[in-house]
């Protein structure tokens, strides 16, 4: 519970609702009668009018948002304005909104630079409650919220009576040489027990989303790449690294291991007799070096 939240409400030893007016909220209402408890200056409940700012906001009804951040402000509710408005930023707008830093700036000016419940406060309060209003409404933060805690019950329960839950989180188990491979690279302790080092931490873990690298930052990683001195990477190797993920399966990465694996993997699964592997493995090197300077010259135009 917030600061903002632990000064609307209270409740007595006896059960009953204590309230705490700040000394802003006080003095007569629009009639020229004393204000009650919670009181705005229109003869309204600041509950109420909190209540129908955030739905508002929520239904992008930009009238009756402006009303209600305007009579809290002006009837000395500033600080539930500003508490409910930073609420409503996480809990019903679009995830990456970048409405949450001007009701930030709108704040500040309004409770730093100027009286919250003077012409410019004020002003400032219809403003961030505009800005709200007009933002992309969504409940996704909270409905995600409230899904995988029920999902976490379900979980438990179910291993409680040793059976299999019919909800489960979107990544299962999370294991090793699941669908989500790619996250056990060398950054993980199971990983590291696999020796999934540099190289696989550029062929997978490092892959990014559908849009894939610019042209600029492909090319940085290549010759990056390229100028290892510890590692060789293959052309194939080189592509997968920049390679956009699928936008349908973006943990898809061609198998447990990609398309070849760690280095110990690969030794531990080769055939033939080890002189035919040594042969070969002197021609790679032997050709490395020109390959690698081959490659270098394309990408540093």
């Amino acid at each position: 519970m917030s600061d903002g939240d632990d000064r609307q409400a209270t409740f007595g030893s006896d059960g009953s609702l204590e309230t705490d007016t700040t000394p802003d909220a006080t003095g007569e209402n629009d009639f020229g009668e004393e204000k009650e408890a919670n009181e705005t200056d229109g003869g309204y409940s600041r509950y109420v009018v909190s209540s129908l700012l955030q739905k508002a906001v929520r239904r992008s009804d930009e009238e009756v948002a402006a009303w209600a951040a305007w009579e809290l402000a002006r009837s000395g509710y500033a600080w539930n304005l500003w508490d409910r408005l930073n609420l409503y930023v996480v809990e019903d707008l679009r995830a990456g909104s970048d409405v949450a830093l001007t009701i930030e700036r709108y704040e500040e000016l309004a409770t730093e630079r100027w009286e919250p419940a003077e012409w410019k406060g004020r002003i400032c309060a219809i403003h961030a409650a505009l800005a709200a209003a007009r933002a992309r409404s969504t409940r996704e933060a909270s409905n995600a919220d409230a899904y995988f805690s029920a999902v976490a019950e379900v979980r438990a329960e179910a291993r409680e009576r040793g059976e299999e839950p019919a909800h489960d989180f979107p990544v299962g188990d999370l294991e090793p040489e699941g669908p989500f491979d790619a996250v056990f690279d060398g950054h993980t302790g199971e990983g590291a027990r696999r020796d999934r080092g540099t190289r696989f931490f550029k062929t997978h873990g490092a892959r990014v989303g559908p849009e894939g690298e610019n042209d600029q930052s492909a090319r940085w990683q290549r010759l990056a790449m390229l100028l290892d001195d510890e590692t060789d990477y293959s052309a194939e190797e080189l592509d997968r690294a920049v390679e956009p993920v699928d936008p349908e399966n973006p943990w898809d990465d061609g198998g447990p291991d990609g398309d070849g694996g760690s280095d110990d993997e690969r030794d531990a699964s080769g055939d033939g007799d080890d002189s035919e592997q040594e042969s070969d493995s002197d021609a790679e090197r032997d050709g490395s070096e020109s390959e690698r300077r081959g490659s270098l010259s394309d990408f540093s135009e």
